[in-house]
């Protein structure tokens, strides 16, 4: 990890390694046995201010730079995360906790926005629209919408970095990147990178804290900034969306889940296992679009369940860097508190506990993989976000009933389901109310299609084509000639 000095202890701002002015310090915790990686500033509204301010000086000439020459800058930076992938990958497991595996996959992915959106730079393309008046000629075109706030959660710590920065870059706009509390390490490791391959002072700002309301607050009201990109709980998307109304900012949300498994009775259950396996655990159970509702036909239910109990009862817990492991530690004990709490209560309520169902005894942040079954929607565990390695197991006969069934929530991210019927597959897939359906398919996410929810999951995509197209804003140009 001393490769580039990729361990940073400062935050970053207008191409600066700099304390917080009041000089506090916070340190950043190893979820897996409770070491001090190291301590970076705790930075408050005047430092978000201060970022606020390098940014808009750095839109200045970064705005008028070519497309191109953002494309050959984000290139280098890809070129240098791929270089670093390892030594961001143990880095990433030590803040965070994921499995190694985990978390080069990680790294891999969000380099690979970087790469995408170096390209889609030279592709924000206007247009000519025929005049219905011979003295003119209307035009319109594509400008950055100005300085960015993104703030980023603590789970996928490089990727909800990179599908933000990126795109925004390539549009030409600057950014305040905003980490989650108790994973800054990877983001000040990704403006060092950045930094290396020339990007520009103020281009990129880093700005650590673990006070989120108050540098929150300057990061979503100053007049600015134009446009904020938020991942994060459906609870505080709403709060930043009434912030960032003040000044009618433009806003991208990519908030809570509660994804649906649906395996129907002609499905492969083998390839369901495993599907529902790695959507469900991977992360120890802590992404926005990982499995929460298992629905299982009544007519393959056995046959399922034996199958994924076995493989559930097999996953591995330790140490991410560890080979072989495949669970890692919950994020902190705030995290496992609140699992532990949601299970127990389900529990009271009449669920049966089929498999796991406590903290592990290799650690206080360590959850048993654990499956819950005799669920039903009365229980108020069917309308959460679970953030944990817990499968909630559901019954059901009827293909209009499950439908209904899984569109009976709030959130609208990501939901998957198993069939060979194509009839079914296509009328399965347009009725479910979810952003992203994943179809004999487990893992859905990556840089060429669109990721993003409806409902309260959110507004905006990110990735694919479309993901520059919140960072840009539309000008129509009407000339007058002569003819």
């Amino acid at each position: 990890m001393n490769k580039l000095q990729l361990v940073q202890s400062l935050a970053y701002i207008d191409g600066q390694w700099t304390t917080a002015q009041s000089g506090a310090m916070m340190d950043v915790i190893n979820p897996t046995n409770g070491a001090i990686i190291t301590s970076v500033p705790d930075m408050a509204a005047e430092d978000a201010e201060a970022a606020v301010l390098a940014a808009d000086k750095a839109l200045v000439t970064w705005r008028k730079t070519t497309a191109k020459q953002r494309a050959v800058l984000l290139r280098t930076w890809f070129n240098l995360i791929v270089e670093n992938a390892a030594e961001l990958a143990k880095l990433l497991t030590s803040e965070q906790g994921k499995p190694y595996k985990e978390a080069y996959g990680e790294v891999m992915y969000g380099a690979s926005f970087v790469e995408w959106f170096a390209e889609e730079a030279k592709r924000t393309y206007g247009d000519n629209i025929p005049a219905p008046m011979p003295g003119n000629r209307y035009m319109t075109i594509k400008q950055p919408v100005g300085v960015v706030t993104a703030i980023t959660p603590w789970n996928f710590p490089v990727a909800m970095i990179t599908r933000k920065v990126a795109p925004a870059l390539a549009a030409g706009c600057t950014v305040i990147v905003k980490p989650g509390e108790d994973t800054p390490l990877c983001a000040l490791a990704m403006a060092k990178l950045a930094e290396q391959a020339g990007i520009p002072k103020g281009v990129i700002n880093v700005v650590t804290t673990k006070q989120p309301a108050a540098v929150g607050e300057v990061l979503c009201t100053h007049p600015l900034v134009r446009k904020v990109s938020f991942t994060g709980s459906t609870a505080v998307g709403k709060h930043i969306l009434k912030q960032a109304a003040g000044t009618v900012k433009k806003v991208s949300m990519e908030l809570g889940g509660n994804a649906p498994f649906i395996v129907f009775d002609d499905a492969d259950i083998d390839k369901a296992v495993q599907g529902a396996l790695v959507s469900k655990y991977r992360n120890a159970g802590q992404t926005c679009v990982c499995t929460n509702r298992l629905y299982l036909h009544d007519a393959i239910y056995d046959e399922f369940m034996a199958k994924f109990t076995t493989a559930v009862s097999e996953l591995r817990l330790g140490c991410g860097l560890e080979n072989g492991t495949e669970i890692g530690p919950l994020i902190n004990k705030k995290a496992i508190d609140k699992v532990s709490s949601i299970v127990q209560h389900a529990l009271t309520q009449g669920a049966e506990l089929h498999l796991g169902g406590h903290v592990a005894s290799i650690g206080e942040l360590y959850y048993q993989p654990t499956i819950l079954t005799n669920v039903t929607e009365e229980l108020d565990i069917a309308q959460q976000e679970l953030f944990g390695p817990v499968a909630t197991v559901f019954l059901f006969t009827d293909e209009a009933d499950v439908i209904a069934r899984a569109n009976n929530t709030p959130y609208g991210l990501a939901a998957y389901f198993y069939s060979r019927d194509n009839s079914r597959i296509w009328r399965v897939g347009e009725a479910l109310e979810y952003g992203i359906v994943g179809v004999n398919e487990g893992i859905i996410s990556t840089e060429v299609a669109p990721f993003g929810g409806i409902k309260e999951s959110g507004n905006g995509r990110e990735g694919s084509k479309y993901g520059i197209e919140d960072y840009l804003e539309i000008k129509y140009l009407c000339l007058g000639i002569d003819v």
